[in-house]
């Protein structure tokens, strides 16, 4: 199974069950990206060492663990769950046991997404519907603010996408699709089983 087997190779746990509901109706329930659908989005995504990673709704770490493990990547977790936050340091801890390279790259902060504040060097984004589309809107502008005062090559990746976040991309936002991801085992009987790259076009109108 390929949830034990990546977490025993990066030293870390992220797999089993997770907690319910936040009572918030603004925030959905945290769920780790399945290892099997990472192995896919990076078979077509490649990072490079330069990029920085932004995972909103991070939980444990995961996707921040296997990014720096491929790809020697930077990555940014934000979680406003303590637990969770507190368990992405304690994997952090035992990542680097095995990768100590990991422990300038890796961070995590424990806030709200709409609350975090985008650093000039964070130009990838990777949502798996974490929040309601009224937080989504406020994250993306903040990011958009962010490249205001410091132009960069910026792409959004988004997992198990409502059709609300895309609406919302593609009709106010000066983002456009650049790849579509199929998970080919799952997606038939669901459409929403696909990744969505999203790259910001200069020159575009928009209004944060």
């Amino acid at each position: 199974m390929k949830e034990q087997y990546y977490d025993q190779l990066l030293n870390i746990h992220t797999h089993g069950n997770q907690k319910g509901f936040h009572p918030s109706m603004h925030y959905n329930r945290y769920e780790p990206t399945p290892y099997e659908a990472l192995e896919t989005l990076f078979e077509h995504y490649v990072l490079k060492s330069s990029d920085r990673i932004v995972d909103f709704g991070c939980g444990k770490g995961r996707l921040n663990f296997f990014v720096h493990h491929l790809f020697q990547a930077s990555a940014a977790g934000i979680e406003m769950d303590e637990t969770f936050y507190e368990e992405a340091l304690e994997n952090k801890k035992n990542y680097i046991k095995k990768h100590r390279k990991g422990m300038e790259s890796i961070h995590f902060q424990c806030c709200l997404a709409e609350e975090y504040k985008i650093d000039s060097k964070d130009n990838r984004f990777y949502f798996f519907n974490p929040f309601s589309l009224q937080i989504f809107m406020r994250t993306i502008n903040n990011i958009l603010r962010s490249v205001e005062k410091k132009p960069r090559e910026i792409e959004l990746i988004l997992y198990y996408a409502p059709e609300e976040y895309i609406y919302f991309l593609e009709n106010q936002t000066a983002f456009e699709l650049k790849e579509e991801i199929v998970l080919p085992e799952l997606y038939e009987n669901n459409p929403y089983e696909k990744f969505l790259i999203y790259r910001l076009v200069y020159g575009k109108e928009w209004s944060a």
